[in-house]
């Protein structure tokens, strides 16, 4: 398992959402679940079922807001998601891994950890960067949700290829 980074954190809840976005839904079976939580430094055993697959899903579909509302409404479901799902931090070397620090209760499924996970690294990260910070593409066809940490730089694209795209269909539109 990696170290519970708040970066580690921010980077699960963004590629958590972006499981669903225009392009085919990416967690269709609990192993899909199971390959997202080892691509993202979570250690066998891992055990899923097909209601942690939905729970997985809810927990998906409560985060997406936060990348699109204002501050106000995106601070509320945090704070929703963190008072359901968070307790009192606490350190802890289960099943062999190194020290790390747990926000959710020690019998929490996979879906509360992950609501509790999430929610913890997005406040860290609104906390520091402002919520002007997260975003969602401005690309017409894309839906991806994206954290840009730098300062100064406004950013309106999960990614320079829809940023590209974009600026060759305006170019074009513009000649027609």
């Amino acid at each position: 398992m990696d170290i519970q980074t708040p970066d580690r954190l921010v980077r699960l809840a963004v590629d958590l959402v972006n499981t669903r976005t225009r392009d085919p839904e990416q967690l269709n079976t609990p192993a899909d679940v199971r390959a997202f939580l080892l691509e993202h430094g979570e250690s066998d055993p891992i055990s899923l079922d097909d209601q942690d697959l939905e729970e997985m899903r809810a927990v998906r579909e409560r985060l997406r807001p936060v990348f699109q509302a204002d501050a106000r409404e995106a601070a509320r479901v945090l704070n929703e998601l963190l008072g359901e799902y968070a307790v009192r931090p606490y350190l802890s070397d289960h099943d062999g891994s190194p020290w790390h620090l747990h926000v959710a209760k020690p019998e929490a499924s996979w879906a509360e950890w992950l609501a509790a996970q999430t929610a913890l690294g997005l406040a860290s990260f609104a906390a520091g960067h402002g919520f002007e910070a997260l975003g969602v593409c401005a690309a017409v066809d894309c839906e991806r949700v994206f954290v840009n940490p730098a300062e100064r730089r406004p950013r309106r694209f999960c990614t320079p290829t829809c940023a590209g795209r974009t600026r060759v269909a305006s170019y074009r539109a513009r000649q027609r």
